[in-house]
């Protein structure tokens, strides 16, 4: 049953690869055909990435008992927490950008 489950989780292993290279091959691929669209994709993980560094560094470094007994030093508390920055910004984005796309669709 162990080489089951290891042949399994090997498989599955090579298939997540394989996804993961298709994922980002296969749009490459496309966009040759249309170099504006690297352009625009360059712009968008460049503010990610601005987002992110702004985030960074409104984060915190405190560490708390329950950090250090996992071994988490300030560097990682402020990664962690830059990330989740990061993420309720990006939340509350779409929120607004949905409720205001279903706003108005109803004016129209």
């Amino acid at each position: 049953m162990d080489a089951y489950i290891n042949f399994v989780l090997g498989f599955s292993y090579i298939l997540l690869g394989v996804a993961i290279i298709a994922i980002v091959v296969l749009p490459l691929i496309k966009s040759f055909d249309d170099p504006k669209s690297l352009v625009e994709v360059g712009s968008g993980i460049l503010a990610l990435g601005v987002l992110y560094f702004i985030a960074w560094l409104i984060a915190g470094n405190e560490v708390t008992e329950v950090y250090a007994k996992h071994d988490v030093g300030p560097e990682l508390s402020k990664v962690v927490g830059g990330t989740l920055i990061m993420v309720y910004v990006l939340v509350v984005v779409a929120i607004v950008g949905i409720v205001y796309t279903e706003i108005t669709k109803l004016l129209k």
